[in-house]
């Protein structure tokens, strides 16, 4: 386990950082000092710190809070993320609210509550130790997938999630065999790419890829559009046919939408899944295909399977691997990285550079993306058709603020009263705290509480003793 950063105290007052430091230590939380902003600046320069604790003023007699702001945004510089508390005395207590509005993450006035002070640093420090722990995650999955990229052709793929990061590992690891592997996730989470990696990594990269979209074949059509038809095996059709399955021969079929199949049609697919052979529509003369099949589906198979809507033999045959996609809501941090891959793509499609202003890069990450990376791409490309300077605003995403001023309080949809209602469960399982809320969520608090304001939810802000 790696070692527990300390906590920074900064105080010009040896008493202050004497009676917070018997604190710290009476609760076994490690922590260093530091009696300037000078000194404080070279410790966070110089190591990683769990959180700080400032004063506001650092010299005899000075009481306006200018050096306590100046180091707290100096602080912020060297780490982003870095958790600072302020301890003030009453004169500048309305510096330290504009500083909590700025992202400090609470003050207290002088004299402190002890019980206070130690319960809102336990939850920093649990947030922080959390923030730590997934950028060391971050940095390992950013170096295999380094490693991944040189050894197997990852079609493009960008994340930076672990989450992402299993289910292409996974992938991987049963590309060179010839099972079925089923893929399953939400509609437009990146199910075909992850099959085309199987695909590109495996022995039959050098055969054919045939995507087939079962979902949209008419059940008439089923029968000839998978497994071929001899001329006249219906009306209208004068030459032979070549399936679907004869033209993978070689290579690899791709079943989207698998759990569209009419029963009759799975009975067909699991009778040459069995036994590798194929008769064409209105031939009497079965051929052996030589095709792998992967299959994809966003519905609940089990549910299906229970309901007789879809074979419980079929399924096994499909299923021998499942490879789990991840929706972008369980990945938040794809989002980035996924907007600036597709933000460059269709900036030089118009023609000129164009970048993520910081409250667009907010707004992406508190969304909840109910679409997937399909509904971030097109947002992205609304963006980038939209866009009236080199900055992406928020707007121009169709996301926060200025999207909501264009259409002021319409009706929620679908997706977002589901927004709006996983919300309501994750402040409820914190007890309303929305500071834990956002940490879960990997969002500021100031995104939070945007999020909250559009769709209608309201908390009650509990007075500070």
């Amino acid at each position: 386990m790696p070692e527990t950063p300390p906590v920074l105290i900064v105080d010009d007052q040896p008493a202050v950082v004497r009676a917070l430091g018997v604190l710290l230590d009476l609760h076994e939380i490690p922590h260093q000092s530091a009696a300037s902003p000078s000194e404080a600046l070279a410790i966070a320069r110089r190591q990683p710190l769990a959180a700080v604790i400032q004063d506001m003023n650092f010299a005899p007699g000075e009481t306006s809070g200018r050096a306590g702001v100046e180091l707290f945004h100096a602080l912020r510089q060297v780490d982003p993320e870095l958790p600072v508390f302020l301890i003030t005395a009453w004169t500048s207590l309305e510096t330290a609210v504009e500083l909590v509005r700025e992202g400090a993450a609470d003050y207290l006035q002088k004299p402190w509550d002890d019980g206070r002070l130690v319960a809102t640093l336990r939850e920093l420090l649990a947030a922080r130790a959390r923030t730590l722990e997934a950028a060391r995650r971050g940095q390992e999955v950013a170096a295999s997938r380094a490693q991944l990229a040189a050894e197997h052709d990852l079609r493009g793929l960008v994340y930076a999630s672990p989450a992402m990061h299993r289910a292409v590992a996974l992938a991987l690891s049963v590309a060179p065999s010839d099972a079925p592997v089923l893929f399953t996730g939400p509609s437009g989470s990146g199910k075909e790419r992850l099959a085309e990696i199987v695909q590109a990594s495996s022995p039959r990269r050098g055969g054919p890829f045939v995507r087939v979209n079962v979902g949209a074949i008419p059940d008439s059509l089923l029968e000839a559009e998978l497994f071929g038809a001899e001329p006249g095996a219906y009306t209208g059709l004068r030459s032979r046919r070549v399936g679907h399955f004869e033209a993978a021969h070689a290579g690899t079929l791709f079943l989207d939408e698998v759990d569209s199949l009419p029963l009759a049609g799975q009975v067909k697919l699991l009778r040459v899944l069995q036994s590798g052979e194929l008769m064409r529509l209105g031939s009497s003369r079965s051929q052996v295909v030589d095709v792998r099949v992967l299959s994809a589906t966003n519905a609940r198979l089990d549910e299906a399977m229970a309901s007789g809507r879809f074979r419980e033999d079929l399924y096994f045959r499909l299923n021998v691997v499942e490879v789990r996609v991840p929706s972008l809501r369980e990945r938040h941090a794809d989002v980035l990285p996924l907007a600036r891959h597709f933000l460059d793509r269709f900036a030089a499609e118009r023609g000129e550079p164009l970048r993520l202003g910081a409250a667009a890069e907010e707004a992406l990450l508190a969304h909840d993306w109910p679409g997937n990376v399909r509904e971030l791409e097109n947002r992205v490309r609304r963006a980038c058709l939209l866009a009236g300077q080199a900055e992406i605003a928020p707007g121009d995403l169709g996301l926060g603020a200025e999207a909501e001023a264009e259409s002021p309080s319409p009706p929620l949809s679908a997706d977002e009263e589901g927004e709006r209602l996983g919300l309501l469960r994750r402040l409820a399982e914190v007890e309303g705290n929305v500071s834990r809320a956002a940490e879960a969520l990997g969002i500021s608090r100031q995104a939070l509480y945007r999020r909250m304001a559009r769709l209608g939810i309201e908390i009650e802000r509990r007075p500070k003793p």
